[in-house]
């Protein structure tokens, strides 16, 4: 049986689009930030609800692990917390 899993893409260009990313709970989860533009503080993604860090070197896709157990929404952000994204895990 295959494994379902759920993977979101997300542009990293003054900001996040899309900024709001719905998960289904239970389902392995992946987002891949890739930044396009070398503006601003949107080196860094992170997220301490989510327990993830990850630089984003510019033009270079990055994929962190979501957990998906509960549900709830979980932000993420910009090392200087000035840009923010969110993660909304549903049943």
């Amino acid at each position: 049986m295959k494994t379902e899993k759920q993977t979101i893409n997300v542009t990293v260009a003054g900001g996040y689009d899309p900024a709001i990313v719905n998960l289904k709970q239970g389902v392995p989860a992946e987002i891949t930030f890739t930044r396009t533009s070398d503006q601003g503080c949107l080196d860094v993604v992170h997220s301490q609800d989510l327990g993830f860090s990850t630089d984003l070197p510019l033009n270079s896709a990055q994929t962190v692990s979501v957990p998906t157990d509960k549900p709830g929404e979980f932000a993420f952000s910009c090392g200087m917390d000035m840009f923010f994204g969110k993660v909304v895990v549903s049943k």
